[in-house]
């Protein structure tokens, strides 16, 4: 008798798992077709299934992505420029890696795991002797924020007719450094 190898059990369904899927979607699809049924197809679970994790349905999900890539937290370094210099390169990196929320991102307020994020960072920057740190924050967080949506706008990424968009572009890493060291200078002042 032939014995068939047991079935692997379904993966439970979680939040995590919900928001990995749907950022696979955004990515590699983009924003507009991200819909609740193929994010349950990709899930192999019905649609349904997705609201007992995330109640409020879709407009949850569009949180939950833009506080994916949001809520950046580095550790305190010894000086208010290094600090800035470590949250400003991982919130970039946070963005650069799922362009396809990136406009979730630009235009959902920060709520939750966000929220906490920025006040971290308003108080690690007060705390090393930036003065009016929650000003440096919002103008340090448009300069990420507008570096990476030109960086994105740039590299084909939407553009159907482009095969490979550039993930790795060295002008717009120095670019990037360039304007940041800038921007630090001018928040010395």
């Amino acid at each position: 008798m032939i014995s068939m190898p047991a079935k692997r059990p379904p993966v439970p369904l979680s939040r995590e798992r919900i928001i990995e899927a749907a950022l696979h979607i955004a990515d590699g699809q983009g924003l507009r077709r991200l819909t609740m049924r193929r994010l349950g197809d990709a899930l192999q679970v019905e649609a349904m299934a997705i609201y007992h994790h995330l109640p409020r349905g879709k407009e949850a999900l569009m949180d939950a992505l833009a506080e994916h890539v949001t809520a950046v937290q580095v550790e305190q370094r010894p000086t208010w420029q290094e600090t800035a210099r470590a949250w400003c390169r991982a919130s970039r990196e946070a963005l650069r890696e799922h362009p396809g929320v990136l406009a979730l991102a630009l235009t959902k307020p920060p709520k939750g795991a966000t929220a906490l994020a920025v006040k971290e960072q308003v108080e690690q920057l007060a705390d090393a002797g930036l003065p009016d740190a929650a000003e440096a924050v919002r103008t340090l967080r448009a300069f990420v924020f507008g570096s990476v949506a030109v960086e994105v706008q740039q590299s084909g990424w939407a553009d159907p007719d482009v095969d490979e968009w550039v993930r790795r572009d060295e002008r717009a890493d120095t670019d990037f450094e360039r304007g940041l060291d800038a921007l630090l200078k001018g928040l010395q002042t």
